[in-house]
C-alpha cells in the first residue's frame, strides 16, 4: 500500500528501456508484498488459528495463498483495478476523485463515496506504521537462529534501523533509490531459488496448485476456514501499491514485473516453505530462514533487512505523496513540503508526517515486541482499504465505463465477496491488538472531515458579510479612490464577492492599485491540468480582473510562476510591480449551528498551525501583505 519517492515520469519513460523500467518498478512497487514471505506462513502455523501441521493442512494453506494471489492481485488489481486510473494516476485519493466525478449526478451517493475514500486514506496511515514495524522486526528476528541469547536485542536493533530510516528522509532517497531495483530483483530471484530448493525435497506440495485443496480446507474446517484468512491476507499486503504507483511507471511495466518475476518468486518461496514444513514440522517457528542453508543464514538476514528497509521506504514516501494529494483536494491542512530532488517532482519530504510516523512505528515495535504479535494486529487496515477500493472502482465501472452490466456485475460481486470475507476474518483482530490502525484511521478521518467542514463553514460565514463585486465596482465609479501604480493580487475562494482583504486595505489605506486581480486557485479532481486549461481571465472594468488558476491534485500551485505565463497586455505580473494580499482568518468557537464545540476547537487549532498561503503558493516573502479577519464558528 504505497507510493514512493522514486518517481519515473512519463517523459522519462519513453527514454528508458523496457527492462530498466521493469527493474525500477520491481524496486519501488513490490517491496511490501515481496517481504510477506518473511512472516506469512510462520503466522499461519503459529498455533493461534489451530491449523494442523500435516499434509492436508499445509496443502490447503498453500492453495489458499496461491489462489488469493491469483484472484486478488493478478485478476483484481493487475488486470482490472489498474485500468481504473485518473489520467494515468492511481491510489485511493485519485480513485476517490474519479468516483466522485462518476457519481456527480447522484449527490448523496457522491458524498458517501467521498467519505469511504477518506476513511480508506486514513486507514493507509495506520498501515504505514505497521508495515515498517512488522517487516523490519521479522527480518531482524532471523538473528535469533544464528546467535543464542540475542532475543532481547531484536527490539533495540529494529528501533535503531527504523529511526535511522526516518532520520534520512529529509536528505532525500535519490542515491539509495538507485539500488532499490537491483536489490529487489536479487531478492525475488533468491526467493525463487530457495523455493525451488525446498520443492525438490517434497514435490507433492505442487498439488496445492489445484484449487480443490483450498475448497477442501473450507469444507473440513468451516469455522477455521474464514478465520485463517486473517493470516493468509498477510501474503497480500502491498497489493494496493500496484495501483498507487501506477502513475510513476504505467500499467504495463507493473503488470509485466508481476507476472515475469514477482508472482513466480513469491509462489515458489511459499511452496518451498510448505515443503520444508512437511519435511520438518518443527520448522514452523521460522520457515523462511530455515529454508536457507546454514551458511546462507546471515547473508539472508542482511538481504532481508535491506529488502524490508526498501519496503518501508516506499510506504513512508507513499504517506508523503498521499498527504500532498489530500492537501490539494482540501482534506488536510497545508503543510510545508520540501523537495529532495531537483529532477524528480515526486521526491518530497513532509516533516510533520515523517515524525508522526516515526513515533507510531517505534511505539508499535516497543509495544508488540515481535512480528508474530504485530501480525495478529495486521490486516484490518489492509483489508479495509482493499474493500473500499473495490466499492469505489465499482462506482466508476457502473457509472462511468461502458462495460455491459451482465459482465461487470458478476465480476464486481466476486471481488466484493472475497474482500468482504477477508475483512470479516480480520475484524476480530480489532479486539486482539488490531485496534491501533482502526483508532488511527478514525482519528485521521475525524481530522480530515473536520478540516473540510470547517473550511466550508468559514466560507459561509464570510459570505454573510460579503459585498457583491458588481455593486462594489459601480460604487468605485461614483466615488473613485486614489489609485497607485502596480498590480494587487487578492487571493480569494469566492468568484463573485469582494475579498475581505481588499475591503480592509481600502478602508485603512484609502488607495487601490491600477490593476486589481481577484485570484482563485482551483484544485481539480484530475491529477494534472494542461497549460491551455490553466487560466480563466475575466475583465470587469475599472482595472478589475477575475483570474482563476487551475491545478491538478499532484501539481504544485506555484502562483507567481503561473501568473508569469499569463500573457495579457492589460496585466503586468512582473515581480517588482506585483503585491499579494492575503486574508488570515482567526476562528472563534461559538454556539452557532455549524459543528460540535469540540470539533470547532479542533478546527481552530488546525487552522492556527496550518502552513500559510504565503509558503504554500510560493509567494515572494517581500511582496506579501497579510490582513487578519475574525470568524465566529
Amino acid at each position: 500500500m504505497s507510493e514512493t519517492a522514486t518517481v519515473v515520469h512519463e517523459d522519462s519513460q519513453s527514454k528508458s528501456s523496457g527492462v530498466g523500467l521493469l527493474v525500477a518498478a520491481v524496486g519501488v512497487v513490490y517491496g511490501d508484498i515481496g517481504t510477506s514471505p518473511l512472516y506469512t506462513l510462520k503466522e499461519v502455523f503459529s498455533g493461534h488459528y489451530g491449523v494442523q501441521v500435516n499434509h492436508d493442512g499445509v496443502l490447503g494453506i498453500l492453495s489458499l495463498i496461491f489462489w488469493s494471489l491469483i484472484w486478488v492481485v493478478s485478476i483484481k488489481y493487475v488486470l482490472f483495478i489498474l485500468r481504473a486510473n485518473n489520467q494515468g494516476e492511481g491510489g485511493i485519493m485519485a480513485l476517490t476523485a474519479l468516483a466522485r466525478r462518476a457519481a456527480a449526478p447522484y449527490p448523496h451517493m457522491s458524498k458517501v463515496l467521498v467519505l469511504l475514500g477518506l476513511f480508506g486514506a486514513a486507514l493507509f496511515y495506520g498501515d504505514s506504521m505497521i508495515t515498517p514495524a512488522i517487516s523490519v522486526l521479522s527480518a531482524v528476528e532471523g538473528l535469533q537462529l544464528a546467535f543464542d541469547g540475542i532475543e532481547h536485542w531484536v527490539v533495540p536493533i529494529s528501533v535503531i534501523v527504523l529511526v535511522g530510516l526516518f532520520l534520512i528522509q529529509k536528505h532525500g532517497t535519490a542515491r539509495i533509490g538507485i539500488l532499490f531495483g537491483p536489490v529487489m530483483v536479487l531478492w525475488f530471484v533468491v526467493l525463487g531459488a530457495l523455493g525451488i530448493y525446498g520443492i525438490l525435497q517434497r514435490p507433492e506440495v505442487l498439488q496445492a496448485l489445484n484449487p480443490a485443496w483450498a475448497v477442501q480446507f473450507f469444507v473440513v474446517h468451516p469455522g477455521m476456514g474464514v478465520a485463517i484468512l486473517g493470516a493468509v491476507v498477510l501474503a497480500l499486503t502491498g497489493a494496493e501499491a500496484l495501483y498507487a504507483d501506477m502513475g510513476h511507471f504505467g500499467r504495463k511495466p507493473i503488470s509485466r514485473a508481476w507476472f515475469i518475476l514477482v508472482l513466480p518468486g513469491l509462489v515458489l518461496n511459499y511452496f518451498g516453505q510448505g515443503a520444508l514444513i512437511l519435511e520438518n514440522p518443527e520448522a514452523v517457528r521460522n520457515p523462511f530462514y530455515l529454508l536457507a542453508p546454514n551458511w546462507a543464514l546471515l547473508p539472508m538476514v542482511a538481504l532481508s533487512t535491506l529488502a524490508t528497509i526498501i519496503a518501508s521506504q516506499a510506504v513512508i514516501s507513499g504517506a508523503f505523496s498521499l498527504t500532498r494529494q489530500a492537501i490539494q483536494l482540501g482534506y488536510v491542512p497545508r503543510m510545508f513540503i520540501q523537495h529532495t530532488s531537483s529532477q524528480e517532482q515526486g521526491q518530497i519530504y513532509i516533516g510533520t508526517v515523517n515524525w508522526a510516523l516515526m513515533v507510531g512505528v517505534v511505539l508499535l515495535v516497543i509495544g508488540f515486541e515481535s512480528s508474530s504479535a504485530l501480525a495478529a494486529a495486521y490486516g484490518v487496515a489492509v483489508t479495509g482499504t482493499m474493500l473500499i477500493t473495490t466499492i469505489l472502482s465499482s462506482a466508476v465501472v457502473l457509472l462511468l465505463w461502458k462495460i455491459p452490466r451482465w459482465l461487470a456485475i458478476p465480476m464486481l460481486l466476486g471481488f466484493l465477496l472475497v474482500d468482504s470475507l477477508y475483512f470479516a476474518a480480520n475484524a476480530p483482530k480489532i479486539f486482539q491488538g488490531g485496534a491501533f490502525p482502526v483508532i488511527a484511521g478514525i482519528a485521521l478521518f475525524i481530522l480530515m472531515t473536520t478540516w473540510k467542514r470547517g473550511r466550508k463553514i468559514i466560507v459561509e460565514r464570510l459570505d454573510e458579510t460579503a459585498l457583491p463585486l458588481p455593486l462594489f465596482i459601480s460604487s468605485l465609479r461614483s466615488q473613485p479612490p486614489h489609485r497607485v501604480q502596480g498590480t494587487a493580487v487578492f487571493l480569494t475562494a469566492r468568484t463573485d464577492a469582494v475579498p475581505h482583504a481588499l475591503l480592509h486595505n481600502l478602508l485603512h489605506n484609502q488607495v487601490l492599485h491600477e490593476q486589481v486581480v481577484l485570484l482563485t486557485v482551483v484544485s481539480e479532481d484530475s491529477p494534472r491540468v494542461s497549460a491551455g486549461q490553466r487560466f480563466e481571465v475575466e475583465a470587469y472594468g475599472e482595472g478589475f480582473f477575475r483570474v482563476s488558476l487551475h491545478f491538478g491534485f499532484i501539481e504544485e500551485p506555484d502562483v507567481p510562476l503561473a501568473l508569469s505565463l499569463c500573457h495579457l497586455v492589460e496585466l503586468d505580473f512582473s515581480p517588482m510591480r506585483t503585491t499579494y494580499f492575503l486574508s488570515r482568518e482567526t476562528v472563534i468557537p461559538t454556539k452557532r449551528i455549524g459543528m460540535a464545540r469540540w470539533r470547532e476547537s479542533l478546527f481552530a487549532f488546525l487552522l492556527k498551525n496550518a502552513n500559510s498561503n504565503l509558503k504554500y503558493f510560493k509567494l515572494p516573502l517581500n511582496r506579501v501583505i497579510e490582513l487578519g479577519t475574525q470568524v465566529e464558528m
